[in-house]
């Protein structure tokens, strides 16, 4: 197998200096890969297909660290194919041409297929990922992409109507506990002599840490490792604490301008909907923790105020505006506590969407329809000559009436008694869907609030 300027995999490996222990321990058979038992297990379709040698154009979706790359060399082992890997962030138009030339070549010379594997196939604008669809087409090339975000967005239609779309999951924690251990069992480096003492409980916090990311684990062993000679050379052991010392947080999966970062803003307002405290709290601090702008989660809540809780508690609106301001005036990390006050009180009022759906509707009234005047009564006439045409004239002024109200036409001709607003029956709301329904009975009467 080799790369694009036909250096053989071995080579660079007996060339490098260094392996970093992921790459030492990358699997080079199918048996070997854990962690994507839903589309590896025995009798799914993309197993069947490598066991037979046998590989289509495929684009792999899935998080950092959970094999997509492994699993790209292993198809090629299987089907026999010269292996080209390119990375989209540092390879253009003339790379492919030149991975291509090669695909050709090797298909006259030898009668060899050729797998390409472009990693972070998103990274490609538009024309790079153009460039790649005559030579699928043609057969010149199996094509294997690699992305961490969501293909539908960052991926070309043309490009994906020829490719399978497999979405992998990030290593469970069980199978990163078996790499971890599979590691320290085989790998030359970690096995040398004095042999390291390594407490279970210290493996187990580096696959909670690492995110179901086996790079970051392998990466963190190895790095524990080596500290632990350090520290101890002629009996060098580690523990959980050290784990904790080496890497002070756990490293969290967050892309502040990618797909998880809807994902987890979604998670907070639907728990935040649903009423439930705890959940909201949790989204809102894995945002918090993974770096978000906090400005962004404040602006959600604010509408969230209106849209989710509304008239049922008008004050949500308040405390949301409240908090913005409470937060440009501390700052973070003290602030956040803010944030989590604002959290709680939003999951915890009483909800409605009345003012989301009479939203919807009144536009559709708006935009739907024709546009009729101002009814001459609701005109304002600051001039002479306004209220000789009649601007303003039989206007009822609802303060000189008893209770402030006058039952009075407030709509343009052919819309009169149109109800755009229904009020619920949770908390403020149903006081306010009381008194509508004694104001205009022919409306709202009748309605239960």
């Amino acid at each position: 197998m080799t790369d694009l300027f036909d250096f053989s995999s071995g080579n660079l490996k007996k060339s490098a200096p260094y392996q970093p222990l992921a790459d030492r321990m990358r699997p080079d058979k199918l048996e070997d890969i854990l962690g994507q038992e839903h589309i590896l297990g025995a009798g799914k379709p993309l197993r069947m297909l490598m066991q037979a040698g046998l590989s289509g154009s495929i684009i792999f979706w899935g998080p950092p660290g959970c094999g997509k790359t492994t699993l790209a060399r292993v198809i090629a082992n299987h089907a026999d194919a010269e292996f080209i890997q390119l990375s989209a962030v540092t390879s253009g138009v003339k790379d492919l041409k030149a991975a291509f030339d090669q695909a050709y070549e090797l298909r006259r010379r030898l009668n060899r297929k050729t797998m390409l594997f472009v990693d972070e196939i998103h990274r490609f604008n538009k024309a790079q990922q153009d460039a790649l669809l005559p030579h699928i087409e043609s057969g010149a090339v199996v094509f294997v992409g690699a992305t961490t975000e969501n293909p539908s967005f960052e991926v070309i239609s043309a490009l994906l109507s020829r490719c399978q779309v497999l979405v992998l999951k990030p290593v469970s924690l069980a199978a990163l506990l078996t790499i971890l251990l599979r590691a320290i069992d085989t790998d030359r480096n970690l096995c040398r002599e004095p042999r390291i003492s390594i407490e279970e409980s210290a493996l187990e916090r580096i696959a909670q840490m690492a995110a179901g990311d086996a790079r970051i684990a392998l990466n963190v062993l190895e790095t524990c490792c080596e500290v632990a000679r350090q520290q101890n050379p002629e009996a060098p052991a580690f523990s959980p604490e050290l784990v904790a010392e080496t890497f002070q947080s756990k490293m969290l999966r967050y892309d502040k301008g990618g797909e998880e970062h809807y994902n987890l803003i979604s998670a907070l307002h639907k728990s935040m909907r649903g009423s439930d405290p705890d959940a909201s709290l949790y989204w809102l601090y894995r945002m918090i923790e993974g770096g978000e702008d906090c400005r962004f989660i404040l602006r959600r809540m604010i509408r969230f105020a209106s849209e989710d809780v509304g008239i049922a508690d008008p004050f949500a609106l308040t405390l949301a505006m409240s908090t913005a301001q409470a937060y440009d005036y501390i700052g973070p990390p003290e602030a956040h506590l803010c944030l989590a006050q604002l959290t709680v009180y939003l999951a915890a009022a009483p909800k409605s969407n009345s003012l989301y759906k009479a939203e919807k509707l009144v536009k559709q009234a708006i935009r739907s329809g024709q546009e009729p005047s101002v009814p001459f009564h609701l005109r304002n006439a600051p001039t002479g000559l306004m209220r000789e045409l009649g601007y303003g004239h039989e206007y009822r002024y609802p303060h000189d009436f008893k209770g402030n109200f006058v039952d009075e036409n407030y709509f343009p001709e052919g819309l009169e008694n149109s109800r755009f607003y229904e009020p619920g029956s949770n908390g403020r709301e149903k006081q306010a869907a009381e008194r509508l329904n004694n104001l205009w009975p022919r409306r709202y009467g009748g309605r239960k609030p």
